[in-house]
């Protein structure tokens, strides 16, 4: 069985419709795809009719844009109830200040010389529930300011390059909780990317794993060899689950195929008894 547990959709920041992308997971050979969209849940029903169709399991889940201390942490969410009140509040503020920033962003940009707009940025959103970076990342490779995505945002998005703009997002132990009043279970998406290893240490992990936290996302293209052992070792250490996944944003996003990570199943099962939730499949 291969479970490839966080993909992204045109509903957030991927390039694939979610019924495309879950077609895209059955081609590849995946047995369980989750469909693992940023801070929105909207591109669940289409992604679940597309699971039927073609006889693939779907997790619902999306990836959460949380703080912990003083910097950026993504949690990812399985199953957790859409309806959840409280969890729809915060999903929404969060969805609010990325399209709030955007402008800002623009604007920033602009100053710094590009000349980028608006519209160019909500040409490159489409059907997303909320324009954000990557939609301006799409506007600069698109104009021929940069070559990809991630230089976009190495040269140009990243905190403390021209283009970056703040905005809100929950504390990290606060949506571990919510995840999981909603019925959901949480993991740490490539917890030692982009700089995180200082900040999610063993300590911190074990922290938050008594708030609820259920696994690591350790096999991800952002961890080497080494981090991904060391990982696995702190994993097995505080009995959290170990996870593994494409991150797979479609064309947004170089190095990242469905399943070129993926899930153990019993790690897999572990996690999903964890939810106390069925998921949809076939």
């Amino acid at each position: 069985m291969r479970i490839d547990l966080h993909t992204h959709s045109s509903a957030s920041d991927g390039t694939d419709t979610p019924a495309d992308l879950v077609r895209a997971a059955a081609a590849a050979g995946l047995d369980v795809v989750a469909l693992t969209d940023h801070d929105a849940m909207s591109g669940w029903a289409e992604a679940r009719r597309a699971a039927d169709e073609v006889g693939i399991t779907l997790v619902p889940g999306l990836e959460i844009s949380t703080r912990f201390g003083h910097r950026g942490a993504h949690l990812l969410g399985y199953v957790p109830d859409p309806a959840h009140a409280p969890l729809v509040t915060v999903l929404d503020r969060i969805l609010d200040g990325r399209t709030e920033r955007t402008p800002a962003i623009v604007a920033a940009l602009r100053e710094h010389g590009i000349d980028i707009t608006e519209d160019d940025v909500r040409r490159e959103a489409g059907g997303s529930v909320a324009a954000g970076r990557p939609h301006v990342a799409d506007a600069l490779v698109r104009q021929g300011v940069v070559g990809d995505r991630g230089e976009a945002f190495t040269e140009l998005l990243d905190p403390g390059r021209p283009g970056y703009v703040n905005r809100y997002a929950p504390a990290l132990e606060e949506m571990i909780a919510l995840v999981g009043a909603a019925g959901g279970v949480t993991v740490i998406a490539h917890p030692w990317g982009r700089g995180g290893r200082s900040a999610l240490d063993e300590a911190a992990l074990a922290r938050l794993r008594d708030l609820g936290l259920a696994g690591i996302e350790v096999d991800h293209q952002d961890h080497g060899p080494a981090e991904r052992a060391e990982l696995r070792a702190i994993a097995r250490n505080l009995d959290l689950v170990v996870t593994g996944s494409s991150d797979h944003h479609g064309l947004g996003k170089v190095d990242h195929d469905l399943g070129v990570n993926t899930t153990e199943p019993e790690q897999y099962e572990r996690l999903m008894s964890l939810a106390g939730s069925s998921v949809s499949g076939g």
